[in-house]
Protein backbone atom coordinates (compact mmCIF):
# COMPACT_ATOMS: atom_id res chain seq x y z
CA UNK A 1 0.00 0.00 0.00
CA UNK A 2 1.10 3.52 -0.74
CA UNK A 3 0.17 6.70 1.36
CA UNK A 4 -0.18 10.18 -0.46
CA UNK A 5 1.97 12.55 1.86
CA UNK A 6 1.81 15.64 0.34
CA UNK A 7 -0.88 17.72 -2.38
CA UNK A 8 -0.06 20.99 -4.16
CA UNK A 9 -2.55 22.59 -6.38
CA UNK A 10 -0.65 24.80 -9.34
CA UNK A 11 -2.87 27.87 -10.88
CA UNK A 12 -1.25 26.79 -14.29
CA UNK A 13 -0.56 22.89 -14.18
CA UNK A 14 -3.40 21.56 -11.55
CA UNK A 15 -2.75 19.08 -9.11
CA UNK A 16 0.85 18.10 -7.40
CA UNK A 17 1.04 15.39 -5.32
CA UNK A 18 3.63 12.77 -3.61
CA UNK A 19 3.47 9.03 -2.16
CA UNK A 20 5.18 6.53 -0.94
CA UNK A 21 7.05 4.44 -3.10
CA UNK A 22 6.44 0.57 -3.46
CA UNK A 23 9.36 -0.68 -4.59
CA UNK A 24 8.13 -3.85 -6.24
CA UNK A 25 5.57 -2.30 -8.15
CA UNK A 26 7.45 0.84 -8.94
CA UNK A 27 10.98 -0.12 -9.46
CA UNK A 28 10.49 -0.87 -13.22
CA UNK A 29 8.82 3.07 -13.87
CA UNK A 30 11.88 4.06 -11.61
CA UNK A 31 14.41 1.75 -13.83
CA UNK A 32 13.09 3.77 -17.15
CA UNK A 33 13.48 7.19 -15.73
CA UNK A 34 16.68 6.68 -13.54
CA UNK A 35 17.93 4.77 -16.99
CA UNK A 36 17.04 7.61 -19.20
CA UNK A 37 19.93 9.62 -20.98
CA UNK A 38 18.20 12.58 -20.06
CA UNK A 39 18.92 11.37 -16.17
CA UNK A 40 22.66 11.15 -16.95
CA UNK A 41 23.26 13.46 -13.65
CA UNK A 42 21.38 10.64 -11.73
CA UNK A 43 24.43 8.86 -11.84
CA UNK A 44 22.31 5.39 -12.34
CA UNK A 45 22.59 5.05 -16.31
CA UNK A 46 23.71 1.68 -16.49
CA UNK A 47 21.64 0.15 -13.27
CA UNK A 48 20.03 -3.07 -14.35
CA UNK A 49 16.03 -3.39 -12.67
CA UNK A 50 17.53 -5.60 -10.01
CA UNK A 51 20.29 -2.76 -8.85
CA UNK A 52 17.45 0.03 -8.87
CA UNK A 53 15.44 -2.19 -6.98
CA UNK A 54 17.79 -2.62 -4.65
CA UNK A 55 18.83 0.64 -4.41
CA UNK A 56 15.51 2.16 -3.48
CA UNK A 57 14.89 -0.82 -1.11
CA UNK A 58 17.99 0.22 0.68
CA UNK A 59 16.98 4.02 0.42
CA UNK A 60 13.65 2.90 2.19
CA UNK A 61 15.57 1.13 5.05
CA UNK A 62 17.46 3.76 5.76
CA UNK A 63 17.12 6.01 8.99
CA UNK A 64 18.04 9.22 6.77
CA UNK A 65 17.42 8.55 3.57
CA UNK A 66 13.29 8.55 1.58
CA UNK A 67 12.40 8.63 -1.73
CA UNK A 68 8.70 9.66 -2.78
CA UNK A 69 7.17 9.11 -5.91
CA UNK A 70 5.74 12.50 -7.46
CA UNK A 71 2.37 12.97 -9.01
CA UNK A 72 1.15 15.01 -11.34
CA UNK A 73 -3.08 15.16 -12.53
CA UNK A 74 -2.92 11.73 -10.52
CA UNK A 75 -0.13 9.92 -13.06
CA UNK A 76 3.55 9.39 -11.83
CA UNK A 77 5.47 12.17 -13.17
CA UNK A 78 8.71 12.94 -10.83
CA UNK A 79 10.78 11.30 -7.73
CA UNK A 80 11.84 12.89 -5.03
CA UNK A 81 13.94 12.32 -1.94
CA UNK A 82 14.51 13.69 1.15
CA UNK A 83 17.50 12.92 3.49
CA UNK A 84 19.64 14.38 6.08
CA UNK A 85 22.86 15.63 5.30
CA UNK A 86 24.73 15.45 8.72
CA UNK A 87 24.40 11.21 7.88
CA UNK A 88 24.08 11.36 3.80
CA UNK A 89 25.46 12.77 0.77
CA UNK A 90 27.08 15.33 2.77
CA UNK A 91 28.83 14.21 5.88
CA UNK A 92 31.95 16.27 6.41
CA UNK A 93 31.18 18.66 3.38
CA UNK A 94 28.46 20.37 5.19
CA UNK A 95 28.23 22.97 8.21
CA UNK A 96 25.39 20.93 9.38
CA UNK A 97 22.40 22.78 11.45
CA UNK A 98 19.24 21.91 13.06
CA UNK A 99 16.62 21.70 10.44
CA UNK A 100 18.37 21.15 7.95
CA UNK A 101 16.89 18.77 4.87
CA UNK A 102 18.79 17.52 1.92
CA UNK A 103 16.95 17.28 -1.44
CA UNK A 104 16.95 15.64 -4.94
CA UNK A 105 14.28 15.26 -7.41
CA UNK A 106 13.98 13.89 -11.32
CA UNK A 107 11.49 14.39 -13.70
CA UNK A 108 9.95 11.67 -15.39
CA UNK A 109 11.93 12.16 -19.16
CA UNK A 110 9.16 13.08 -21.92
CA UNK A 111 8.73 14.14 -25.39
CA UNK A 112 5.99 16.32 -25.00
CA UNK A 113 7.69 18.83 -22.26
CA UNK A 114 5.18 21.37 -20.58
CA UNK A 115 6.24 24.95 -20.14
CA UNK A 116 6.94 25.56 -16.10
CA UNK A 117 6.35 22.33 -15.32
CA UNK A 118 10.01 21.54 -14.12
CA UNK A 119 9.54 24.66 -11.89
CA UNK A 120 6.26 23.67 -10.84
CA UNK A 121 8.03 20.09 -9.65
CA UNK A 122 10.40 21.63 -7.69
CA UNK A 123 8.22 24.41 -5.57
CA UNK A 124 6.14 21.50 -4.85
CA UNK A 125 8.51 19.39 -3.44
CA UNK A 126 10.33 22.67 -1.38
CA UNK A 127 6.73 23.19 -0.19
CA UNK A 128 6.86 19.74 1.01
CA UNK A 129 9.81 20.10 2.97
CA UNK A 130 8.92 23.25 4.23
CA UNK A 131 5.61 21.95 5.40
CA UNK A 132 7.30 20.02 7.81
CA UNK A 133 7.98 23.07 11.24
CA UNK A 134 11.52 21.16 11.72
CA UNK A 135 12.72 22.15 8.23
CA UNK A 136 14.85 25.46 8.81
CA UNK A 137 16.86 24.90 5.57
CA UNK A 138 17.06 23.20 2.20
CA UNK A 139 20.31 22.01 1.06
CA UNK A 140 21.08 20.87 -2.37
CA UNK A 141 24.73 19.36 -3.99
CA UNK A 142 23.84 19.55 -8.12
CA UNK A 143 26.75 18.64 -10.24
CA UNK A 144 28.71 21.85 -10.89
CA UNK A 145 28.25 20.92 -14.96
CA UNK A 146 23.94 20.78 -14.29
CA UNK A 147 23.43 24.29 -15.13
CA UNK A 148 20.07 23.59 -15.93
CA UNK A 149 19.28 22.62 -12.18
CA UNK A 150 21.39 25.16 -10.69
CA UNK A 151 19.08 28.29 -12.91
CA UNK A 152 15.60 26.15 -11.41
CA UNK A 153 17.12 26.31 -7.96
CA UNK A 154 18.25 29.89 -8.35
CA UNK A 155 14.32 30.38 -9.02
CA UNK A 156 13.12 28.92 -5.94
CA UNK A 157 15.34 30.99 -3.28
CA UNK A 158 18.97 29.08 -3.20
CA UNK A 159 22.26 30.26 -2.73
CA UNK A 160 25.02 29.21 -3.78
CA UNK A 161 27.92 28.35 -1.10
CA UNK A 162 30.28 26.68 -3.21
CA UNK A 163 31.64 23.93 -5.02
CA UNK A 164 32.29 20.79 -2.97
CA UNK A 165 34.33 17.49 -4.12
CA UNK A 166 32.54 14.24 -3.46
CA UNK A 167 33.60 10.22 -4.76
CA UNK A 168 31.10 10.69 -7.61
CA UNK A 169 31.05 14.14 -8.72
CA UNK A 170 32.30 17.91 -7.78
CA UNK A 171 28.75 19.56 -6.73
CA UNK A 172 27.61 23.19 -6.13
CA UNK A 173 26.27 23.14 -2.50
CA UNK A 174 23.49 25.55 -2.18
CA UNK A 175 20.82 26.33 0.18
CA UNK A 176 17.49 27.48 0.37
CA UNK A 177 15.79 28.67 4.03
CA UNK A 178 12.72 29.08 4.75
CA UNK A 179 12.43 32.75 4.15
CA UNK A 180 14.30 32.48 0.97
CA UNK A 181 11.80 30.12 -0.68
CA UNK A 182 8.79 32.41 0.57
CA UNK A 183 10.50 35.73 -0.81
CA UNK A 184 11.36 33.75 -4.26
CA UNK A 185 7.81 31.96 -4.29
CA UNK A 186 5.46 34.43 -3.06
CA UNK A 187 3.11 34.94 -6.43
CA UNK A 188 3.74 31.09 -6.77
CA UNK A 189 2.57 29.77 -3.61
CA UNK A 190 0.03 32.54 -2.99
CA UNK A 191 -1.83 30.94 -6.02
CA UNK A 192 -1.57 27.35 -4.71
CA UNK A 193 -2.74 25.60 -2.22
CA UNK A 194 -0.80 23.10 -0.25
CA UNK A 195 -2.01 20.23 1.54
CA UNK A 196 0.25 17.87 4.03
CA UNK A 197 -1.35 14.52 4.60
CA UNK A 198 1.21 13.72 7.57
CA UNK A 199 3.44 14.97 9.90
CA UNK A 200 7.11 14.16 8.72
CA UNK A 201 10.19 13.29 10.90
CA UNK A 202 12.53 15.56 11.93
CA UNK A 203 15.73 15.21 10.09
CA UNK A 204 17.86 17.33 12.24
Amino acid sequence: MTQLVHVRHDRRLGEFALRTIDVAADAPLLHRWVTHPKAAFWLMQDADLDAVAGEYRRIAEHPHHEAYLGLWRGEPAFLAERYDPAHVELVGLHDARPGDVGMHFLCAPTDTPVSGFTLAVITTVLAWLFADPATERVVVEPDVRNTAVQALNAAVGFEVVGPVTKPEKTALLSICTRQGFRAATTDVTAAAGTETKEHHRDHA
